[in-house]
């Protein structure tokens, strides 16, 4: 194709199980385009239920980049996903005019489509210190902490995520600065427009579809996906929602109806924690759905303007 004609990125943000993989994969076939994935979970091939990859019929039916892409011992960090998207939607775009990406990790899709902020390095001495206090006070400690340090941040960070949190008090306790304070900057320039659409649900119905979701993950096998990694528990990508609960009852903590109350419990706050970032994002046009018809017209509209 032509290069000189614009290129655009249609990026589909939404919380956990809105519905954006059904919606990307029709988009995607009604532009005659590909995905690129941005949820960070779904990268690790050993983790496909307790992510809610898509489907063997939509992987068939669109081609998706990033879904499985690597094993939970190469894990991929955002700067990396950042070079190594941008590779590839150059290339899509040598053959489409406008490609798909997707997710719910919203710190992933900005560094795709703004580039990642300018985060000083720290110090030996401060990353000993925040390793000291994982070891000693665990999860909850570095969530103490980040709150007293910058709650804007904790507000919107992944919280079971120990090495995004350890990063930011790193930085906080280095500077003297919140973390939040080196997150607000100008956008990175690309080859490329980007445009943002969004899938909104209403809170009800979004905690049934979670409920509906984490019951059909257990009937699919969960219980022993999660058993088969359990060994790895301590593995950066395994710091997620779905597989943490279950280690706690395969270490005999809690019970298994527990733990999936649990999954649930803390899907609903990592919705609403996606939720909060992506609310920040003034660019997101927010669409129901299954309103295919008004987000295929605000493309069309934003491609010729």
């Amino acid at each position: 194709m032509d290069s000189l004609i614009p290129k655009y990125l249609l990026a589909l943000a939404g919380p956990t199980a809105s519905g954006k993989t059904e919606l990307a994969v029709k988009l995607a076939g009604y532009y005659g385009t590909e995905i690129i994935s941005a949820d960070s979970r779904q990268f690790y091939r050993e983790m496909k239920i307790g992510t809610a990859v898509p489907s063997d019929d939509q992987l068939a039916a669109v081609r998706h980049h990033f879904v499985g892409h690597t094993g939970i011992h190469q894990p991929i960090d955002v700067a990396s996903f950042e070079n190594q998207a941008l590779k590839v939607i150059a290339e899509l775009h040598r053959n489409h005019n406008l490609v798909v990406i997707t997710g719910g990790s919203g710190l992933y899709l900005d560094a795709v489509c703004r580039g990642l902020d300018n985060i000083p390095e720290t110090g030996e001495v401060v990353r000993n210190q925040v390793n000291l206090l994982f070891a000693k006070e665990g999860l909850k400690g570095l969530q103490v902490l980040l709150k007293q340090l910058d709650p804007e941040y904790y507000n919107i960070v992944d919280q079971r995520n120990p090495r995004r949190l350890q990063r930011a008090i790193e930085v906080c306790l280095q500077t003297g600065q919140t973390f939040t304070f080196y997150r607000k900057r100008q956008p990175a320039p690309r080859p490329f427009n980007t445009i943002w659409a969004g899938i909104r649900t209403e809170r009800t119905q979004l905690i049934n579809r979670i409920n509906l979701r984490v019951e059909a993950m257990i009937a699919q096998g969960l219980v022993d996906e999660a058993r088969s990694l359990h060994q790895y528990a301590a593995l950066n990508p395994l710091q997620t929602v779905g597989y943490q609960e279950l280690f706690r009852y395969f270490d005999k903590k809690i019970t298994l109806e527990q733990a999936i109350d649990e999954i649930k419990v803390n899907t609903r706050q990592y919705a609403k924690r996606q939720m909060t970032w992506f609310r920040k994002n003034k660019e997101i046009k927010w669409f129901d759905f299954d309103d295919f018809r008004g987000i295929t017209g605000f493309v069309k509209s934003a491609m010729e303007s």
